[in-house]
């Protein structure tokens, strides 16, 4: 299976009073981190989204060959945007998404979600949802048709019998807000 990450680093941050995609915590931003970590994983390539503080953010992300950043002009409009972007720039059979602002999720947990053997699964931290999600290609269009807002893809996962692949030993799943 070939396997495309998707790295979400596109918002303001406004609770975090910057952007997360410039977020660097013991000298490597966030957005290298994940993309090296979506690599490690077993992902074939990654694609940074990226919007607020644009320019600055592209910066940061690593100048390997199997990474590559995509600008969302209309970030301002939330998450789903984003989103569609990612779908949009996805290749292969399947797609692995991510936040940015999840710098503590484990390689462990990621291998799991991908080794679901699912079209749809998602990684849970002791039943909560939370990232990485794998959507196959056959999913894409239609989950990008019902993005809208701010809003994620959690209402076509549960609709389409998601799998939730338990990962609350390796980690709390939190994202960084503040």
């Amino acid at each position: 299976m070939t396997v495309t990450g998707v790295v979400l680093a596109a918002g303001a941050g406004s609770r975090l009073g910057l952007p997360k995609a410039l977020v660097v915590r013991d000298g490597v931003p966030w957005v290298a981190r994940a993309s090296g970590l979506l690599l490690a994983a077993g992902c074939d390539r990654v694609v940074v989204v990226l919007g607020a503080s644009a320019a600055e953010a592209a910066a940061l992300v690593p100048t390997d060959a199997a990474v590559e950043t995509v600008i969302n002009d209309d970030w301002s409009s939330g998450m789903a945007s984003s989103l569609r972007d990612g779908l949009a720039s996805a290749t292969g059979d399947a797609a692995l998404v991510t936040l940015v602002d999840t710098p503590g999720l484990p390689v462990e947990a990621v291998r799991r979600v991908l080794g679901s053997g699912r079209s749809l699964a998602r990684a849970v931290y002791d039943g909560r949802p939370g990232h990485p999600v794998l959507i196959s290609a056959r999913h894409w269009a239609p989950i990008s048709a019902t993005l809208q807002g701010d809003h994620g893809a959690r209402a076509y996962l549960e609709a389409h019998a998601v799998t939730d692949v338990e990962c609350g030993d390796l980690w709390d799943g939190r994202d960084i807000d503040s």
